[in-house]
């Protein structure tokens, strides 16, 4: 019986290092089609951007990562779409950055406030 048992365990310590190895090549994986699309988006905004925009969007992804993140899904966007053409610009870049920043300020600043209302 114990022989019977230790078979059992034997195979639950196979069992649980196979799952942990499947999670960790999972990972891997997911890692690896990560850092390709990161490749991929880094490529084509090396074909539309100016040096010196992708310099600035650098300088920017400092201060304000999420607002470039949005940013230069936009301009794939609107490149592929045909509504902006390459290469862009830093002079460009800035009146994109400009529109989309008064944007935002103009969201943030339409809070109303009613009187006498609950």
């Amino acid at each position: 019986m114990a022989e019977f048992y230790d078979d059992q365990e034997l195979e639950e310590i196979k069992r649980r290092k196979l799952l942990e190895y499947q999670r960790q090549l999972e990972a891997a994986q997911a890692e690896r089609e990560a850092e390709e699309a990161r490749r991929q988006r880094e490529e084509l905004l090396r074909r539309i951007l100016t040096p010196e925009a992708r310099a600035r969007l650098a300088n920017l992804r400092m201060v304000r990562p999420e607002l470039v993140e949005a940013l230069e899904a936009q301009l794939i966007q609107l490149v592929y779409a045909g509504r902006l053409r390459p290469p862009i610009t830093d002079e460009e870049l800035k009146e994109i950055l400009a529109r989309l920043i008064s944007r935002q300020r103009e969201t943030e600043v339409r809070v109303r406030f009613t009187k006498g209302r609950a």
